[in-house]
């Protein structure tokens, strides 16, 4: 039943999660400011960041298990770019869970950090574009997929306009 290759079906969690988060926010901060207990209306975010950074880690986590099979099919510039991008929003989901936590406090700090909070999620969001869009070129532009079909593999070839790399892979067939 966990399908294989389970990345691509891991990954649409955090862009649940990232595309829902600015909507919270500003539903949480509209909430608070009708008189809704911060803690209660809040804690809705916090949970939606942790949900983000949790789905983060294990679309990372996923992502590493499976790079030795699709960096047979994909060239290793647009792997790299992918990855790169995986990681540093994961390392912003974390951050992110961090400064949104602080928005339950009281008193000045927790205010400072619900509206801080607002901006790491929009920059949270742009980033999570990022990575989905990086992870959309390695499946439908460099055919990261053909790693898995039968007899795909060696008619794949990066077309990431790397003519070394392009060249380099096919002299290892």
């Amino acid at each position: 039943m966990i399908p294989d290759p389970l990345h691509p079906a891991v990954v649409h969690f955090p862009i649940v999660f990232v595309v829902m988060l600015p909507v919270l926010v500003v539903g949480a901060l509209w909430a608070v400011r009708r008189g809704t207990a911060i803690k209660r209306a809040w804690s809705v975010v916090v949970v939606a960041a942790g949900l983000l950074a949790s789905s983060s880690w294990l679309a990372v986590r996923t992502g590493i298990a499976q790079e030795d099979r699709v960096e047979k099919v994909v060239a290793e510039r647009p792997l790299h770019s992918h990855e790169e991008a995986g990681e540093r929003f994961l390392i912003l989901s974390v951050v992110g869970l961090a400064v949104i936590g602080t928005g339950l406090l009281k008193g000045s700090v927790g205010r400072a950090g619900r509206w801080v909070g607002a901006v790491a999620a929009g920059a949270l969001l742009l980033a999570g574009w990022q990575v989905g869009h990086t992870g959309g070129e390695l499946a439908y532009r460099h055919g990261a997929a053909s790693a898995y079909h039968q007899g795909a593999v060696a008619a794949a070839r990066p077309v990431d306009g790397d003519h070394d790399e392009r060249e380099e892979y096919a002299r290892e067939e």
